[in-house]
């Protein structure tokens, strides 16, 4: 107990510091999207500065505590989904929407890739009405500047219970590199991307 009460008072001294950044400065804001698996929505945004942490988890359903097992069989309503915590200061909201369009087929609906179902659908979870207001401004810039002649169909829903997904799906791609590789390469993700998106830069 002593030594948590004096890290807490070295803590605030801290941050009372010049130059340093107050509590205000590091509050986190929370970003969630659905793209299909959520083992290929975390690589993108994890390299991102500002970024902090991504969780895979279960969003937009009505079933309580979800599983995977339950999920992927279909009918709880829920969305494989990626949930980001990120630093505002560092990285913008509209940044964060561009990497997800980026990163999955706007053009098809409850399926993403090689994964058919209302539980792979694309959707921007937003949490507050400013995020709301950037990501239906993003997806009107994309309606008209898309490289693709296929309308967006990509849902803009109100962030719901986020349940985080079993252990063993978080940094799937880095705890099973060569099994992720594999999966991503046989669903035809990446020549999708390239073919709608061109090459990535």
């Amino acid at each position: 107990m002593k030594r948590i009460r004096l890290f807490t008072v070295f803590l605030l001294a801290a941050l009372a510091m010049p130059g340093m950044a107050s509590a205000a400065d590091v509050m986190l804001a929370k970003a969630t999207f659905a793209g299909g698996c959520f083992w290929c929505m975390e690589p993108p945004f994890d390299k991102l500065d500002g970024v902090v942490s991504t969780t895979s988890g279960y969003i937009g359903g009505h079933t309580k505590n979800p599983t995977y097992e339950a999920v992927s069989a279909g009918g709880t309503g829920h969305a494989e989904a990626v949930e980001g915590a990120y630093d505002p200061a560092r990285i913008s909201y509209a940044k964060l929407l561009d990497v997800f369009w980026r990163n999955i087929d706007p053009t098809v609906r409850n399926r993403q890739f090689c994964d058919v179902g209302d539980q792979y659908r694309s959707a921007i979870f937003y949490h507050d009405a400013e995020q709301r207001r950037l990501a239906e401004q993003s997806k009107a810039v994309l309606e008209k500047s898309k490289p693709f002649p296929q309308p967006i169909v990509t849902e803009i829903v109100a962030a719901g219970v986020f349940t985080p997904a079993e252990a063993y799906h978080q940094d799937y791609y880095l705890k099973n590199p060569l099994r992720y590789r594999f999966y991503r390469y046989r669903c035809g993700r990446d020549q999708r991307l390239e073919a709608l998106w061109g090459k990535p830069e």
